[in-house]
Parts: structure tokens; sequence; C-alpha cells
């Protein structure tokens, strides 16, 4: 499954970057941007106000669409997002994202949302490395990991500051992802076994996903019909890759979103 390798080619980059920036460095690093959030609201009271919210992703590729054909200049893009959207994704994933800590150091470097690193998160050392280039928030995949694995990293993440968006898909993962009593669950669209998208996993899920949490939906998000569909179950956030990658507007796309 595509998944499994995704993970264990992470392991093998994990390993190479541990030899170049020790855990040790690292922390020390991570520790030095604590408590440096700035006035802005952070990445869950950004999502958490009323109203639909927007996470604008940056990308430069995934495994289902192959290289993503960038449409604007990267600074073009943030300006979009910042006039429209209420937080930012950036894929750091290397070998099938093609992304990098590099794209994220950039792309924070052109925003003042709250911006969540996207990554394959396995291993404590990228919590601290979040941190440390100024993460606001870290993503949790369910499917990846256990449930002790699952909680130490939460309890990581949020001694570090960062909120967190634990990602799930099916009823099994929602209930394991609420026992670590996140204020962030998400449910991705995408079965990230075959890749194949299907909206309905949202609503099907939806039931399950307690009203005092922020509901995210991630994943297959293009048409206002999507959007329609998504609200009538419940959804508050929405994490959406493809549709501004590949608009040549996105921030006319957000704006009409929000309006529906």
């Amino acid at each position: 499954m595509i998944l499994d390798q995704i993970v264990e080619d992470k392991k093998l980059r994990l390993a190479a970057e541990k030899k170049r920036v020790s855990l040790r460095e690292m922390k020390r690093a991570a520790e030095e941007k604590r408590s440096d959030r700035a006035a802005n609201p952070g990445f869950y009271e950004a999502l958490k106000k009323p109203g639909i919210s927007i996470i604008g992703e940056f990308k430069n590729a995934s495994p289902s669409l192959g290289r993503i054909t960038n449409k604007l200049p990267l600074k073009q893009r943030m300006e979009e997002y910042n006039a429209s959207a209420d937080a930012v994704s950036c894929l750091t994933e290397e070998d099938y994202f093609h992304g990098g800590i590099d794209d994220f150091k950039r792309v924070k470097e052109l925003s003042a949302l709250p911006i969540i690193r996207k990554d394959f998160m396995i291993d404590e050392y990228q919590f601290y490395e979040s941190k440390a280039v100024g993460a606001d928030a870290a993503l949790l995949i369910a499917a990846i990991l256990d449930d002790v694995q699952m909680r130490d990293y939460y309890q990581l993440a949020r001694e570090l500051e960062l909120d967190v968006l634990v990602e799930t898909h099916d009823e099994t993962e929602v209930e394991r992802a609420l026992a670590v009593n996140p204020r962030i669950i998400g449910v991705n669209n995408r079965n990230l076994n075959d890749f194949t998208i299907n909206l309905d996993t949202t609503k099907r899920l939806s039931k399950y996903i307690p009203k005092d949490k922020v509901f995210v939906a991630e994943s297959g998000i293009t048409t206002d019909e999507d959007i329609r569909f998504l609200l009538r179950s419940g959804v508050d956030a929405f994490l959406i890759g493809r549709a501004f990658m590949e608009a040549e507007k996105p921030k006319e796309l957000a704006r009409r979103w929000k309006s529906l």
C-alpha cells in the first residue's frame, strides 16, 4: 500500500536528518521559539470563529495528481490566501509531495496567518522541528499511528504550544482520535491506501464528531456543491488543496465559498 511506503521512506529521511541536526539541537531550537506566538490568533482560534473557515494549502505534488502546475508565483499565492483564507497548510513531505521544510519557511515569511505543517508525523523529532521553524499547528494521521503514539505526540505538540489537527477517515479512527480529546478533528475524504475520494466519508462520520470540536473536511473539495454538501454535514472548516493550486484566482474562489 502506498501509505505504508510513504511511512517507510519517511523513516529513512528522518534517520538522515537526525545525523545532520541532532534531536538535542532540534529541541534547543524549538525551545527558543516557545511562547514566541505573535498577537495574531492561533490555528485553533482561526478555525473556531463563527462562519466558514478556509485553510488554503500549498503543495507541489501528490501521489494522486502527480506534479501540480502552479498557476501563481508563491508570493502572489500567499497574497491571495492572506486576503481570503483563515489559515494555511504547507506540505513538507519530500518524496511523494515534493515538499520540504524550505517550502514551509518561504510560506511563513510571506504570511501572518497561522500555518499547519502537513506531513506524515511519526517521530518526536518532527514536532520539535515544526516548532523550530515557526509552525502554529501539526497534523496527526490516525491511520499511521497507534494509540500510544497518537496520545504521546498530541501531548508533546500541545506542550510545544502547537495546535493539532487529528485526521481520520473511518469510524474506528474517529473513536481512537477522540480518545486524546483533540480540539480539532478532520475527516479526509481521500482513502490514503488507494487515494480514491468520496465526500460521503465526511457525511457518514459527521454523526460521531462532538459539537464542541472544530470539524474540518479535507480533500476532494472542488465545487460550490461540494461546499454546500459538506456544510449540511456540520463542517466548520475546509482544507482546500487542489482547487486552490489549480485556480488562477484562489482569493475569488475562497470568498465565493465563504458566501454560500
